[in-house]
């Protein structure tokens, strides 16, 4: 079962920066993602997406590649790689890959434009490996599907950037728990 991380940062080019990052973590097998895309918020409350995969553009080059075989045997390559590239980018446009683009969109209706959600979709990590290349790296999780325990070592390690714990334990009574963060509610302030 996959789980889905938003980590909101202050930047597009900070979400990117952090999206490279894990892909080189995918590289030396310490994560499997199905999805890395990152969500900005443009003045005037415009959504942008920036998707890992352009499935319009993968479409296309399948259905060329198709169109120009099933062409070849029928005595017309040109017409056949042109409907066939029509084809598989219209099938490529219609695909929804990973996070559902909709959901994306609707949950990054609560960022303060500028700012940038970047949505992983993990398959398999290791996790205390995967958390020591995040730690001190900054940003606020927005949602995940992780557990409580999974959850808060996530926000522990992206908050540690000044070495200190986030406000919701520190002021916490004495000899009492700390107060437990808010699943994915209202907006999140921007951690550099």
């Amino acid at each position: 079962m996959s789980d889905l991380v938003v980590i909101v940062y202050p930047t597009e080019a900070r979400a990117e920066e952090m999206r490279q990052t894990i892909i080189g973590l995918q590289k030396e097998y310490l994560i499997e993602i199905g999805d890395a895309a990152i969500a900005v918020m443009h003045e005037g409350g415009k959504v942008k997406l920036n998707q890992l995969l352009n499935t319009t553009a993968l479409g296309a080059v399948s259905g060329s590649f198709w169109g120009l075989l099933i062409g070849a045997i029928f005595l017309m390559p040109v017409f056949g790689a042109a409907l066939g590239a029509a084809s598989g980018a219209l099938g490529g446009a219609l695909t929804d890959y990973g996070v559902n683009d909709d959901f994306m969109k609707e949950l990054s209706g609560s960022l303060q434009p500028g700012n940038a959600a970047l949505f992983v979709l993990v398959n398999k990590m290791t996790g205390d490996k995967v958390l020591e290349a995040l730690r001190g790296t900054g940003g606020t999780v927005l949602k995940t599907s992780l557990d409580r325990t999974q959850e808060q070592k996530l926000r522990d390690a992206l908050a540690d950037a000044h070495g200190t714990l986030p406000a919701a334990t520190e002021a916490a009574p004495e000899g009492e728990p700390p107060a437990p963060y808010p699943q994915g509610s209202g907006s999140p302030s921007p951690v550099g």
